[in-house]
């Protein structure tokens, strides 16, 4: 059995998780923090600090290696808008349909390997069903 160690507040709420779960969390919210506005403050700091301590390093692999990150931070904040507003649209549709099963409007708070599981195992209920 894997160790379990407090963790912060999530959605959840306080909760005992183990090892693997902190670190699949810790992750999550890693990912949902880079498609914020502060990520871009946090890389334009960076830039400046090198500036600062180390000018004689900023060449134009330097440059190239920052302007990768801040693509990276655009395309990922752009993803993240893209998510929203389809998750957005698919839970209007699931309270304007009365037959939906209501745990899935809440299904987007869940880790990615939950969602995956939720996924298998709805499609083997269709397969069984069919």
């Amino acid at each position: 059995m894997a160790p379990t160690v407090a963790w912060w507040v999530d959605r959840k709420g306080v909760e005992e998780m183990s090892m693997m779960d902190a670190i699949r969390s810790f992750l999550t919210r890693l990912g949902e923090l880079t498609a914020t506005p502060a990520a871009f403050g946090v890389l334009i700091a960076y830039f400046c600090l090198w500036l600062i301590f180390d000018r004689a390093s900023l060449d134009w692999h330097a440059v190239a290696t920052c302007a990768t990150l801040a693509m990276t931070l655009f395309i990922k904040r752009a993803e993240h808008r893209d998510t929203q507003a389809i998750q957005a649209k698919l839970d209007e549709l699931l309270r304007a349909h009365g037959e939906a099963k209501t745990e899935l409007a809440q299904i987007d708070r869940e880790e990615p390997e939950e969602i995956e599981e939720h996924r298998k195992k709805m499609e083997r209920e269709d397969r069984r069903m069919s």
